[in-house]
């Protein structure tokens, strides 16, 4: 590294308070930007507050989310709002890497199987949310069945059913040991015991 000239080190440069401002705005925005991709890394981009607050169910999904968690009583309706939260974060038109599609992210071969017509309207659509949330409670309750005998925590077993299969629960006689399935079923129950099941008063 060369040696810095001897005019520079009797007279500093001095900043403009205009480069100062700018220079505070740009290290803002970095330091937003990085606080963002912490909430994302932690599972918390789409179906939480910026400041990672409470799961809330948006307003014109409670009435559906209510009902439909009655299909499957034994998923407190807190677990199965959140669950649908950690699916989708709510887009109704979410598509994972994997193909999963709609809110509750049912890949195509699971939906054909087990899609209902939630709103009876006589079209079975994983694109429209009341199909979709109502055929998750029903698959909820299947995949209970199918890991009734595995080790553990039942609840903790269906949910990660959803996610892994009931094959994978049954295999591993409990939650699998994949990263994304046990991150997901910790994700909702945590996000669970804080979710709003009604718009907040103002």
């Amino acid at each position: 590294m060369s040696a810095p000239d001897s005019e520079a080190r009797v007279r500093p440069r001095r900043r403009s308070r205009f480069g100062a401002f700018v220079a505070l705005i740009l290290v803002i925005a970095m330091v937003a930007a990085v606080g963002a991709g912490a909430l994302s890394a932690l599972g918390g981009a789409r179906d939480r507050g910026l400041l990672g607050g409470p799961v809330v169910v948006p307003e014109a999904l409670l009435p559906v989310i209510m009902k439909a968690a009655k299909r499957c009583d034994a998923i407190p309706v807190e677990v199965f709002a959140a669950q649908i939260a950690a699916e989708s974060g709510w887009d109704a038109r979410a598509v994972s890497p994997a193909g999963a599609r709609g809110i509750a992210q049912f890949m195509p071969d699971v939906w054909d199987q087990y899609g209902l017509d939630g709103n009876r309207d006589g079209v079975v659509d994983v694109w429209d949310p009341e199909d979709a949330i109502h055929s998750a409670a029903e698959l909820n309750c299947l995949n209970r069945r199918l890991v009734r005998d595995a080790s553990g925590d039942r609840l903790e077993n269906t949910l990660a059913a959803y996610n892994a299969g009931f094959g994978s629960v049954r295999k591993y006689d409990g939650i699998p040991p994949f990263p994304e399935t046990q991150a997901y079923v910790a994700r909702i129950l945590e996000s669970a015991r804080t979710i709003v099941l009604s718009r907040p008063a103002v």
